[in-house]
């Protein structure tokens, strides 16, 4: 009974830690390397952050359609196969429209792992340790980043290509490790749900987490360039505050759990809300080292904890439907997640300016907040 519960979650983790922390994350500290090594422009760089998720906005949007055809297991399989094809292949320096299919590929892949890991280890496991599970399963997003942000420092020294291999190592790792651990639970088909629409309560949850979803850009795609050339400390500083965004991505989401058992979970979510308006406002009040330290502590622990309690919350809204519920909100959030990456390109290379980055991610941090609130406080909903 133990491994039929540690090995799904151990699954969960593995996909998560791949799709989102190593294959995404990973490439935000590689950004100014490739940047000052005549790989990629600025533009250009950008231009790659967006696309990877425009890929991640396909890859959720079709994941439940092939789940229903081909079940879960082999999907995920090959979703992290994919990926780590696509970190081998950005080893060579080929330009942007080298780079351009094979982040939109990682992208897709991590798209496929987030919106089908956590409802397939949850449908697998009892509901005792759901929450668990979820807290695991998106603490490891930071994780893998946490590795990430550990290892290219390391490996850079040696080039480029030495350390996009050294992520396909590790992405190899994960793969290998999950591959026969995968569980497969039927899917009901789309005629078998409960009919009518959704509650306010969960569409506004799916319409605030878009929102956050735009609001996470910044820190998620821009923080470690801001450090190394929008403040000239250069990338091994870069690398450090990311790595510091990454410990927190890691913890945040099993704190913001347990303070939810505390205060509930729809509280904790606006409670974790609110953490994100800081997060963006600070470094537009300050550029000292303690405030900026404070900015990606709580980007961190909210770029990951409040997926957690938006899984969570999901189901406890509406358990017949938490897998729509939870695809309906990866898709939402991946929506906005692209909008921002290319707006957030476009916006630096029109003015320059990273603090505007930070001022369009508070707007939309601002409306994440108000779409959720109003359900943070009333019983039952």
């Amino acid at each position: 009974m133990k491994g039929q519960v540690v090995r799904p979650i151990l699954a969960g983790c593995c996909a998560t830690f791949l799709g989102v922390g190593v294959a995404r994350f990973g490439y935000a500290p590689l950004l100014p390397a490739m940047v000052q090594g005549g790989w990629l422009g600025p533009g250009a760089a950008g231009v790659l952050g967006a696309a990877n998720l425009a890929g991640y906005l396909l890859g959720a949007l079709l994941a439940p359609s092939i789940a229903r055809r081909f079940g879960v297991a082999w999907p995920l399989r090959l979703a992290m196969a994919a990926t780590t094809l696509s970190l081998v292949l950005c080893a060579h320096r080929g330009g942007l429209l080298w780079f351009l299919p094979w982040r939109v590929l990682a992208g897709a892949g991590a798209g496929v792992l987030m919106a089908l890991a956590g409802p397939a280890v949850q449908a697998a496991i009892p509901p005792r340790v759901r929450g668990l599970a979820a807290g695991l399963i998106l603490g490891h997003v930071g994780l893998g980043s946490v590795v990430g942000s550990l290892l290219e420092p390391l490996v850079l020294p040696y080039g480029l290509s030495a350390t996009w291999l050294a992520l396909a190592v590790v992405g190899l790792g994960a793969t290998v490790l999950s591959w026969w651990y995968w569980p497969d639970p039927p899917l009901a088909p789309r005629s078998a749900e409960p009919t009518g629409g959704f509650g306010r309560a969960v569409i506004f949850l799916i319409v605030g987490y878009a929102f956050a979803g735009f609001a996470s850009a910044p820190h998620m795609l821009w923080w470690p360039d801001y450090i190394a050339r929008g403040l000239g400390q250069g990338v091994a500083r870069g690398a450090a505050s990311w790595l510091l965004w990454s410990l927190c991505a890691a913890t945040g989401p099993a704190l913001f759990g347990w303070l939810a058992d505390w205060v509930g979970g729809a509280r904790m979510l606006g409670a974790a809300l609110v953490i994100q308006v800081f997060a963006l406002v600070l470094p537009l009040l300050s550029v000292a080292g303690g405030v900026l330290a404070l900015s990606v502590i709580m980007a961190g622990a909210t770029g990951t904890g409040v997926s957690a309690l938006v899984l969570n919350r999901g189901r406890a809204l509406s358990p017949e439907r938490s897998a729509r519920v939870w695809s309906l909100c990866t898709a939402g959030y991946a929506a906005t997640q692209t909008l921002a990456g290319f707006s957030l390109a476009w916006a630096f290379s029109e003015s320059g300016s990273h603090l505007l980055l930070f001022a369009m991610g508070v707007v939309a941090a601002v409306l994440a907040f108000i779409a959720v609130a109003p359900f943070g406080s009333k019983p039952g909903i």
